[in-house]
């Protein structure tokens, strides 16, 4: 427990120093914002040199590394192992797909084992994340570290090929889930970069092969969302799912989030009707009890998170607990965006992840052509015209002019105005005319500083009135992509601007912001709380809104 205690104690300190370097009051100061921003991604990026790393404040064990069953220990986790006294263990069975192994086989949870250096977002998340390496990677190659967003695609390729995906984050309890897929993204962000291979014979004779081995490993990434389990019906379309149950274990350290979210369904039983998110129970219960709990709602053998779950006479049910699973797959945890605390995720298709998936098909139809392989091209080629149709079938609400997330268990589209039905500008799908009625719709999103999750103020963390630097960089590309420059370089404009605002009053830059105020003051009611310092993805966007905002001003296409 000393590495851990110190570890948080050193945290403390870098954040209470950014505070005091501060001048409140005084005036937004982009060099100043840069400043800070260019010195943040050494502060951020992790190792397996680095005794930091390992370090888990969600869960405060003793570190623990575990390596891929399959490999002997590398001479620098030996080398950790010596100079942290921490625990390497090898996982129980080779991986080759989510789920094989379940988290809660192993004795404790630790942080999984990768071959390359990487940044971590910053306060509680202390490892890889899945979507958020996107944002930073773009930060990074903004900020000439390309080195350093090679080994974090790497990072993910090792993912893939010993832990059976790209990861939540590269934690044991991670196993069972993935997030919002960027891989594909990624790969062409470092091979299309030109200063991420040696421009010579032998650099461009490595850069193909490192494209053959990453559009190989890829191509098993992607089996990983249409595996039975993440199929939206028969729609043709994908939904987020986790391959877990019960409460998830990285919210050990805030004991009052499921609490607070029973208390609230309590609360408001109209809005929780019929979707039985609720059991009655007992705050201690008896043996027989607990066994009926182990299959109505969550197993208290293995998990003090679900023990802790209780409030005035009820727990969580397992189908609550399977739609929070899935919401933390898509990364938006939590909004009210699919039903309170979106514990109804797992019903429907989502507009982000379709789109995503989208451009992921479209991304790979290109590497097969560029790597000669024109029988694969065809085929991801079909697969994205059947994904385009039935995004346009379920998805599309031409009345509205919007993309809506379909229910495909009650066979109806979503009404819950959310950011993410901009993601296809940015994958592309979206048609000319379409995109048109999209641009008329962005006063449903648009704050002063910067856009807004959704137009529905549930006290969430995702949902109005917080911007976050990930959808608000998706709008703005998808934006700049589809030729609405103006509009573009007005929101990145506007949300860098709550990223300047806030930095001259604290000297921090954060995970998230409010954007009706256009500073950080962020008061989640309910849920998750926190507004954590770092922050790769805001730094990150931060950087490439700048490139949008010094663009030339071209007009909106007819």
């Amino acid at each position: 427990m000393k590495l851990f205690r110190l570890f948080v104690f050193a945290v403390a300190a870098i954040q209470i120093s950014s505070a005091q370097d501060a001048s409140p009051g005084a005036s937004p100061n982009p060099e100043a914002t840069l400043t800070y921003i260019h010195a943040a991604w050494d502060n951020l990026t992790r190792s397996m040199t680095d005794c930091h790393s390992l370090v888990d404040t969600k869960v405060t064990t003793n570190p623990i590394l575990y390596l891929p069953a399959e490999i002997p220990a590398p001479p620098e986790v030996i080398a950790l192992k010596e100079k942290c006294h921490v625990k390497v263990i090898s996982l129980p069975r080779r991986i080759e797909k989510l789920g094989d192994v379940k988290p809660e086989e192993l004795a404790e949870p630790g942080l999984l084992y990768l071959p390359n250096p990487y940044v971590v977002p910053g306060g509680r998340f202390n490892e890889m994340y899945g979507w958020d390496s996107y944002f930073i990677l773009l930060g990074l190659e903004a900020d000439h570290h390309e080195a350093l967003a090679k080994g974090v695609v790497d990072n993910f390729l090792f993912e893939i090929e010993h832990y059976g995906a790209v990861l939540n984050a590269n934690r044991t309890y991670h196993l069972t889930r993935s997030q919002p897929p960027f891989l594909t993204s990624m790969i062409r962000a470092v091979y299309e970069n030109p200063a991420s291979f040696p421009a010579s014979p032998a650099g461009r004779t490595a850069a193909k092969a490192w494209l053959d081995h990453a559009y190989t490993i890829a191509e098993k990434d992607h089996s990983t969302w249409v595996r039975p389990e993440h199929l939206a019906g028969t729609s043709g379309l994908t939904r987020y799912y986790d391959y877990g149950q019960g409460p998830v274990p990285e919210m050990a350290d805030d004991s009052t989030y499921y609490p607070d979210v029973i208390h609230w369904l309590i609360d408001h039983p109209k809005d929780t009707a019929g979707k039985g998110y609720l059991v009655k129970a007992s705050d201690h219960p008896d043996a027989a009890e607990t066994a009926r709990l182990k299959q109505a709602s969550c197993d208290m053998h293995v998990s003090v998170v679900c023990e802790r779950a209780w409030f005035a006479g009820y727990r969580l049910s397992r189908e609550f607990y399977a739609g929070d699973r899935a919401m933390r797959e898509s990364g938006f945890d939590p909004s009210n965006r699919f039903g309170p605390f979106s514990g109804s995720t797992q019903h429907f298709a989502p507009v982000c992840l379709n789109s995503l998936l989208y451009r992921y098909e479209r991304d790979m139809e290109h590497l097969a052509h560029l790597l000669g392989k024109p029988a694969d091209a065809a085929n991801w080629d079909r697969r994205a015209k059947a994904r385009d149709a039935a995004i346009h079938r379920y998805l599309w609400s031409p009345k509205e002019g919007v993309f809506a997330d379909y229910d495909f268990t009650h066979a109806k589209p979503s009404t819950y105005a959310y950011i993410s039905s901009l993601y296809p500008l940015w994958a592309g799908v979206a048609t000319r005319e379409e995109a048109k009625q999209m641009v008329d719709k962005l006063n449903l999103f648009e704050r002063p500083g910067g856009l807004s999750m959704s137009n529905t103020n549930t006290g969430l963390q995702w949902d109005e009135p917080f911007g976050w630097a990930p959808t608000n960089w998706i709008a703005i590309a998808g934006l700049e992509a589809q030729g609405f420059h103006a509009d573009a370089a007005r929101i990145a404009q506007h949300f860098d601007g709550s990223v300047d605002v806030n930095f001259a009053t604290d000297g921090t830059i954060r995970e998230k912001y409010n954007v009706a105020s256009q500073n950080a003051n962020v008061q989640v009611s309910t849920g998750y709380k926190m507004n954590v310092i770092g922050f790769g993805w805001t730094n990150a966007v931060y950087l490439k809104n700048r490139e949008i905002m010094q663009r030339p001003v071209v007009n909106a296409p007819n």
